[in-house]
């Protein structure tokens, strides 16, 4: 996602205090996250995602079953794939992970540099960050009438102008209307927004 509307400060900040990338799945529901940043080395991306490492990633494993910071290399849970080491192969030496959040709705990241370790103050700012992080981007509970009304009418196969004339407003008072929706949702796209509402039951 090129465009996090506002997240964009901290996700810069995270670069800054990770010289090897991370990874941050914010409010992961149903093993999907609201909102997945990654900026590790691309190949590396690739194989963890080829391989389904996720299901099997110790870090990961590990923040669904604590909350706080742990340095990667403080992890004592099985690796049986070895993602560790295939991970430093890749520049990612040592790491750190942070987890928030509800098991419901639990925000999970890791953060590496290929150099050392990082410090207690380096993870103690990336977790303050994740933290403000996962405030901003807590999926909405509810869409206004309007919002709901327009992305029911869009997902129902009728154009803007169509949709406006039916609920008697301008096109461009519609289309402000799903922009609205669209940035309540944390989303680009109006196909994308009507996807995210109906996932969390909101239309």
């Amino acid at each position: 996602m090129t465009e996090n509307f506002g997240l964009d400060l901290g996700l810069a900040q995270l670069s800054d205090l990770s010289p090897n990338g991370f990874a941050l799945g914010l409010h992961i529901r149903y093993a999907s996250a609201h909102i997945m940043i990654q900026t590790y080395d691309p190949r590396w991306s690739q194989v963890y995602t080829e391989k389904g490492y996720m299901l099997a990633d110790p870090m990961v494993f590990w923040g669904f079953g604590c909350e706080g910071t742990i340095r990667w290399s403080e992890l004592d849970l099985p690796d049986r794939h070895g993602i560790l080491d295939q991970a430093a192969s890749f520049g990612l030496r040592f790491g750190a992970a942070v987890a928030h959040g509800p098991t419901s709705s639990r925000t999970i990241g890791g953060f590496a540099r290929d150099d050392r370790e990082f410090t207690d103050d380096e993870i103690a700012a990336i977790q303050k960050l994740v933290i403000e992080l996962h405030d901003k981007s807590t999926p909405p509970e509810q869409l206004t009438a309007a919002q709901r009304m327009a992305l029911r009418l869009i997902a129902k196969g009728s154009r803007h102008a169509q949709a406006a004339s039916m609920l008697g407003i301008s096109e461009s008072a519609f289309k402000a209307r799903l922009r609205a929706a669209r940035e309540r949702l944390f989303v680009r796209t109006t196909a994308e927004a009507i996807q995210r509402a109906q996932e969390y039951n909101l239309l």
